[in-house]
């Protein structure tokens, strides 16, 4: 079984408890929240995914962590049934497939807008609604800074990029210009 194939099965297990209380986010919250400080540090990542570590060290662990993060007592089961079935490791991508099951329901995009130079709210909101007109979703973006693009923007939207970068251009151009050489 693939690693992305066990994300989804654990992901949808929560999901399905999620939708009976039509409260995605509240779980949503408590994995992201969660996976953000394994993330952060290093030798709790190591003690929470190296098999060396036994379970009830690990679950330890995990309980003293979760009493710090205050999660919901079903959130908080779940990551316990995670270090039991020795699952936790793939955390990270469970939290993904959970956030694209939550979107699809919430009728949410998530969209990333990468730029050389700092955008007016104006034009935030120009593209927020120009986005929302493309997908028919509510939009949430997120905006960052690279000043490698030179000008323009690069938007991306689950698998589509639409990159109108300066950068971009002058390599189609110079594409273009060793074609003719």
């Amino acid at each position: 079984m693939s690693s992305s194939d066990i994300a989804n099965r654990y992901s949808e297990a929560l999901f399905q408890i999620a939708s009976e209380e039509k409260n995605y986010e509240k779980y949503f919250n408590d994995l992201k929240a969660f996976s953000a400080v394994v993330e952060e540090n290093a030798n709790l990542r190591e003690v929470l995914f190296n098999p060396v570590f036994d379970k009830d060290e690990k679950k330890a662990v995990v309980g003293d962590l979760l009493q710090m993060i205050g999660v919901f007592d079903i959130s908080a089961n779940f990551l316990r049934l995670l270090v039991d079935k020795g699952r936790i490791s793939f955390l990270g991508e469970i939290v993904t497939a959970y956030q694209q099951l939550m979107d699809q329901v919430l009728n949410k995009a998530r969209v990333s807008v990468g730029t050389a130079f700092p955008l007016s709210d104006g034009l935030v909101a120009e593209i927020k609604k120009t986005m929302e007109g493309l997908t028919k979703k509510q939009v949430e973006m997120v905006i960052e800074e690279d000043p490698l693009l030179l000008g323009g923007i690069v938007v991306k939207i689950g698998d589509t990029l639409y990159d109108g970068s300066v950068k971009a251009q002058l390599n189609k151009i110079r594409e273009l210009l060793g074609e003719e050489i």
